[in-house]
């Protein structure tokens, strides 16, 4: 039987290079995101604009992979049963990403648009109500405008809403 511990991270030590990187980055289409790899296992995230602007996640299970020095795999299932996979490269500051949500999402994203840490029940209800097909993709380039480099584990960097940040948070850039 294959469980979810059955799959670990990519070669663990090979990914300490990412482990604490925090970044802002706009889709071509306008949406902004907020990532940081919390440690090699999870992410925290916010979504700033877009279908689902407003929502955001602490401890998101994921399955992270070094490509090269520079580029990584971000890639993970939600309780909503939203599937993503970001490959971030660094050095270039941009990545692409594909959003495969369910149909419930598609038809109802204001649904998702809360701290989901606090619904976890509510999000399995509705995913399980579905429907799940047709599945909505979205397949997008990104700019990343905002890079930095934080301690792994820092339950302070994604720590609010979206909209309790100061006014222009996610349009920094350096």
């Amino acid at each position: 039987m294959i469980t979810e511990e059955s799959f670990e991270s990519t070669q663990p030590d090979t990914l300490t290079a990412f482990v604490g990187r925090h970044f802002i980055y706009t889709y071509d289409n306008g949406w902004q995101y907020e990532m940081y790899i919390k440690n090699a296992r999870t992410i925290d995230y916010r979504i700033h604009s877009g279908m689902v602007g407003g929502r955001w996640v602490r401890d998101q299970a994921v399955h992270l992979a070094r490509l090269s020095d520079d580029v990584c795999k971000v890639s993970w299932n939600e309780p909503t049963g939203t599937s993503v996979s970001v490959a971030v490269n660094f050095a270039e500051r941009h990545l692409h990403g594909v959003i495969f949500f369910p149909r419930w999402v598609a038809d109802a994203p204001e649904k998702t648009v809360c701290y989901q840490n606090d619904h976890l029940d509510t999000m399995l209800a509705y995913r399980d109500a579905g429907p799940t097909y047709p599945t909505l993709v979205i397949d997008e380039f990104a700019t990343v405008t905002f890079l930095e480099r934080c301690a792994v584990d820092d339950e302070s960097v994604v720590a609010e809403a979206p909209d309790q940040l100061p006014a222009g948070y996610a349009d920094r850039r350096n």
